[in-house]
């Protein structure tokens, strides 16, 4: 239960009362300031506490936005304030501070803070260093009317503006691909409606989209013609639904750390799962395109960490806007290129239309080639653009982005002990000139020596040691940010190569499934950095083996058992069972914990 306390008697005709209720809140009455400062102060700690001008006027969901968003501490729109109870004591000095220096209750002619006392408190809250998030109302309204006249106004704005048409058009992300633009969002909104009039929450229908997925990906396991056209039906059934849950998170405010958790890592499941079942159903008919599969993976992951990397670099850097920057811009001002740029980068709705439309018409083996020279052509188009921006622009990178890169790097004990070692080598900048050294080497070895080959450790171990390298100073160079990416591709494509070229049956399979184990370990560690919480703990990383640690592993193994049958099946299998126990159980251990954060992620603005 949340309290809302009236920060004096309502006025005649008024619904604020009934509106409060209808949110959840325990309405309660002050006669003034100070008697609004007992009401608080009566209020348990660990509740939501809502302070609101008895004279607002305004929708119920400019209220709805203010007041029960769970992701923030506090929340302002002018005549409504809300605290967590992490900004509880914040709050209440504020109002002992303006209790004051406000004017006794019953006095005539009053000014000052009790005028405004919640727009007051907001401000104080902000001086004191707690972030009040102020909602984006677009054409709702939220106001304090001075008098009888402007009260008739106000009232008149909100009989003129469509509350749920707003609040409909706002469950949509302000910015999607074209496909999920115009093919999705049009009626998955009305489904967000819906589920959210029956009471479902987002975290039953993101469950449901993964059962959804799971299933399309069993029936292409099949391999049959019907199985494959049944599989890329169910693909685009579960899209909708991961873009309504989305959607009804937005519409009701029905956010979550659970959610956030599930939302983040559910998409990789889905699509991994997928392609798996892709696979299988090839093999059936005779068609092995399992280093298809992992290599869809692995260039997806390695893409999306490029993403992540860069955005981690440079979204707080301080430098003057560059001329790729520029003519980016230049474009956005001419519609259709806004449309192209996106489509052409194949964000998630646009290629799981492409997966779904190809498994239902053609092969697995298509489907997988479609993806990779789609996926490449966007990685290196958004990778040239973002290296030409990094150097042209000079960039001044902050201590933050360079602790983020770096526990980007996921460094494991031999990297981190060169890197104690060597100290801080080189000039800035260097970081990416080790990584591609230490990675372009490391895959020549791979590819150059035959599977099984002594050599191929050496050159493993030459990796671990530039990798420490790379990381001994802070990552804080123009190209920097590349150093994730590049060792994501060497450990992946590691495998991929070593498993491609096994004499081992299944190798391939279980190279997929310990790709897909790490994959996840280093989306986790994505998501708690940009929930604000830094990267997993550091026994997790040292238990893992870092990133060098399991590249190293797997070149020894495979030295070890190249002569010895399934051995390096086996061997594979077993440490991926092992990183993925380790992984989902920390992982699941920190999203499900009341501490973990909810990551934000706005709807268009009204």
């Amino acid at each position: 239960m949340s309290t809302a306390i009236l920060t004096g008697p309502p006025a005649p005709g008024s619904s604020l009362d009934a509106d409060l209720r209808s949110l959840g809140f325990d309405v309660r009455i002050a006669s003034g300031t100070e008697e609004t400062g007992t009401l608080l102060a009566s209020v348990p700690a660990g509740e939501r506490v809502a302070l609101v001008d008895p004279r607002f006027v305004g929708h119920l969901h400019a209220l709805r936005l203010a007041l029960t968003d769970p992701r923030f501490p506090a929340e302002a729109v002018p005549g409504a304030l809300t605290a967590q109870s992490e900004a509880r004591p914040a709050l209440s000095r504020a109002l002992a501070a303006a209790t004051a220096v406000t004017v006794p209750a019953g006095a005539s002619g009053s000014e000052g803070p009790a005028d405004d006392l919640t727009g007051t408190l907001a401000e104080a809250l902000d001086a004191e260093g707690v972030a009040v998030h102020r909602p984006q109302l677009g054409t709702l309204v939220a106001t304090v009317p001075s008098d009888a006249e402007a009260r008739r106004e106000a009232r008149a704005a909100v009989e003129a503006v469509d509350e749920e048409a707003v609040r409909l058009r706002s469950a949509v992300k302000a910015q999607d691909g074209f496909f999920t633009t115009f093919c999705i969002s049009p009626y998955s909104r009305y489904i967000a409606r819906w589920c959210a009039r029956r009471g479902l929450t987002p975290n039953q229908v993101t469950t449901a989209s993964l059962l959804t997925a799971l299933i399309a990906a069993g029936c292409a396991a099949t391999g049959e013609r019907g199985g494959y056209v049944a599989a890329g039906v169910l693909l685009l059934v579960s899209f909708v639904l991961d873009c309504t849950d989305g959607q009804l998170a937005r519409y009701s405010l029905q956010y979550s750390t659970l959610g956030a958790w599930l939302d983040a890592t559910f998409d990789r499941a889905k699509e991994y799962a997928f392609y798996a079942g892709l696979a299988l159903g090839a093999a059936r008919n005779g068609d092995d395109v399992w280093a298809l599969a992992l290599g869809a993976m692995v260039l997806m992951t390695c893409r999306h960490v490029v993403d992540f990397a860069f955005y981690e670099a440079t979204y707080d850097a301080t430098a003057g806007k560059s001329a790729t920057a520029a003519l980016s811009g230049r474009l956005d001002s001419v519609g259709w290129t806004v449309w192209a740029r996106r489509i052409i980068i194949l964000p998630i709705g646009e290629r799981w239309a492409m997966i779904a439309v190809l498994t239902a018409a053609t092969s697995p083996r298509i489907v997988f080639w479609a993806l990779l020279v789609g996926c490449a052509f966007a990685a290196c188009y958004t990778t040239a653009g973002r290296v030409l921006r990094s150097v042209i622009r000079k960039a001044k990178r902050t201590d933050r982005a360079a602790q983020a890169l770096a526990d980007l790097a996921d460094s494991g004990p031999v990297a981190s002990l060169v890197a104690r070692v060597l100290g801080r080598p080189g000039a800035r900048g260097a970081g990416v000139v080790f990584a591609a050294v230490a990675t372009g080497g490391l895959l020549f070895a791979v590819l150059d020596r035959p599977f099984g080959d002594r050599q191929t450790v050496i050159a493993a171990l030459g990796y671990a040691v530039l990798a420490g390298a790379a990381v001994a100073r802070p990552l804080k160079g123009a190209l920097d940010w590349l150093v994730p990416p590049l060792f994501r591709a060497a450990e992946y494509t590691t495998v991929l190569v070593l498993a491609a070229r096994s004499d081992s049956a299944h190798a391939l399979p279980a190279a997929f499934g310990l790709v897909a184990a790490v994959a996840y370990h280093h989306y986790d560690t994505v998501y708690r950095i940009r929930g604000g919480t830094g990267a997993p703990p550091a026994w997790l990383v040292r238990v893992t083996g870092g990133h060098e640690g399991r590249t190293l592993l797997v070149v020894a193994l495979a030295a070890l058992l190249a002569d010895r049958g399934d051995d390096f099946t086996l061997a594979l299998t077993a440490l991926a069972v092992a990183v993925a126990l380790v992984v989902l159980v920390e992982s699941i251990r920190f999203w499900v914990s009341s501490g973990a954060p909810a990551v934000h992620d706005e709807g268009e603005t009204a």
